[in-house]
């Protein structure tokens, strides 16, 4: 999660090529930006494993179109919505973050706006696990303080592991 505008490949692109490594799927909004450069770096991997889906915003209320600009090019899977809503009203229920957060096991927050607050907040309410990776909490307007920041790939990595294998021992 995080700018649909802003790539901040310094953090996007080691982390999706760190996550191609895992025997994991890498969901996204499926657009530009932190989307993007992730989506790009795990899909060039040569030794991932898993897929590129993207949960895709409709252009406008019940339309059956993405959103211009949606699907990035590296989105192996695109999930059509008819939810159009983002942005500041990314908690609303005509919110394509619901399902992205929901459909998740874990979230990486990178850099981003009111729309990556508003995945952040439902992770939160949704009991997902989230951590923000980010060179400060302001690079994410309203971060809750019990969300835990990673200033360093090997703190998001360390972050991961321990989320993963709780989920996989039952205790997350």
């Amino acid at each position: 999660m995080g700018s649909g505008t802003q790539g901040h490949p310094d953090r996007a692109v080691p982390l999706g090529e760190w996550l191609a490594t895992l025997p994991v799927h890498l969901l996204t909004g499926g657009g530009a930006g932190v989307m993007g450069e992730v989506c790009r770096a795990f899909a060039q991997s040569t030794r991932r494993e898993g897929l590129v889906i993207g949960i895709l915003p409709a252009e406008r209320q019940g339309s059956p179109s993405p959103m211009p600009g949606y699907p990035n090019e590296w989105v192996e899977l695109a999930i059509h919505t008819h939810l159009h809503l983002s942005g500041a009203r990314g908690r609303d229920p005509l919110s394509r973050n619901h399902i992205n957060v929901l459909s998740s096991d874990l979230i990486v927050a990178l850099p981003g706006g009111w729309g990556t607050s508003s995945e952040i907040s439902l992770a939160v309410e949704y009991r997902r696990p989230v951590v923000a990776f980010v060179g400060s909490r302001g690079d994410i307007p309203g971060l809750p303080d019990k969300v835990p920041t990673a200033k360093t790939l090997e703190e998001v990595q360390e972050f991961v592991r321990s989320s993963l294998n709780r989920r996989l021992h039952g205790a997350g």
